[in-house]
């Protein structure tokens, strides 16, 4: 159901420091990446996706996840997270000290045997110990769906194929759950029915929206998401993060123009635009480009940046 009103208050998931680096080409040392995360910490996100304990082999950018865990100065009340893909990713986290450990999953059957070659079925079966260990080890464990609206080998996903992960996800215990439109593909009408489906199998409360702006429909996305309750979303400080599937496309949404949006809407946050803006051209510097984010831009332009 659509309802009149919007939400008073939502939590931004800052994913920039993981999901936005993760496929830079360029060397990134651990200090740009504490900088980066401090200044994130300081402008008062209540979680950080800081890090990534997968293999270097395959994303050498985050090879350095357990320094800059190491390095941060952590604020009270926010939660630092981590991707782990399997048990040794898992030891590494809690080693490192992550208040969060995010799992991950496709809604597509073809993007599932085509990124790491099993069933989604088998996916799910594989972080049952990681799921396991994290509630023994008393940690917080995000479920992530990836492809929920679209995949760019099969095509169309069913809201059934979303419902169906989600239900898995939640029998593995996941606090949290993100719906996430990896390719951008997404539209309103269709993101509401996806995520009032997936509402029929977790709490509507504790799932997330993670939109890519490939096409130019995130923050159009969230409003809708907005008005079927869900309060929980995901953003890149300057818009960090390109789409691999879709050659040149921007990513993640930015966290600026979430921010600058929210405001005019009288949503709570509890962040600070203004120190958001500053990270975002900070790392924008470091990476010798300027940031993808309009708000973030024009705001910075505004006060002389």
């Amino acid at each position: 159901m659509i309802s009149s009103s919007l939400p008073k208050a939502v939590k931004i998931i800052e994913v920039g420091p993981r999901d936005g680096l993760q496929n830079e080409q360029q060397t990134i040392s651990a200090d740009v990446k504490i900088e980066l995360v401090n200044r994130l910490s300081q402008a008062g996100f209540v979680n950080i996706e800081a890090a990534s304990f997968v293999s270097p082999k395959w994303v050498p950018q985050m090879a350095t996840s357990a320094e800059v865990m190491a390095g941060i100065t952590r604020r009270p009340g926010t939660l630092y997270s981590a991707l782990v893909p399997n048990m040794k990713g898992f030891e590494a986290a809690l080693a490192a000290g992550v208040d969060e450990v995010v799992i991950f999953a496709a809604a597509s059957e073809a993007f599932s045997q085509k990124n790491i070659n099993c069933s989604i079925a088998e996916s799910v079966e594989r972080f049952r110990d990681v799921a396991r260990a994290a509630k023994e080890n008393k940690l917080r464990l995000r479920g992530a769906l990836s492809c929920a609206f679209g995949c760019p080998y099969q095509g169309e996903v069913s809201a059934d194929s979303v419902a169906s992960v989600v239900q898995q996800l939640r029998d593995l215990g996941c606090d949290e759950i993100d719906i996430a439109d990896t390719i951008g593909v997404a539209t309103p009408r269709h993101v509401q029915a996806v995520m009032q489906r997936a509402a029929q199998e977790f709490p509507i409360e504790k799932l997330s929206g993670h939109f890519h702006d490939t096409y130019g429909q995130a923050l159009a996305n969230i409003y809708a998401s907005l008005e079927v309750g869900i309060t929980i979303y995901h953003a890149s400080v300057a818009g960090l993060g390109g789409c691999p599937y879709a050659k040149g496309a921007t990513g993640n949404v930015a966290t600026e123009d979430v921010l600058y949006m929210l405001r005019g809407l009288g949503i709570a946050t509890g962040i600070d635009l203004d120190k958001v803006v500053d990270a975002g051209q900070f790392i924008s510097a470091q990476l010798g480009r300027k940031a993808v984010s309009r708000a973030g831009n024009a705001l910075a332009a505004k006060r002389g940046n």
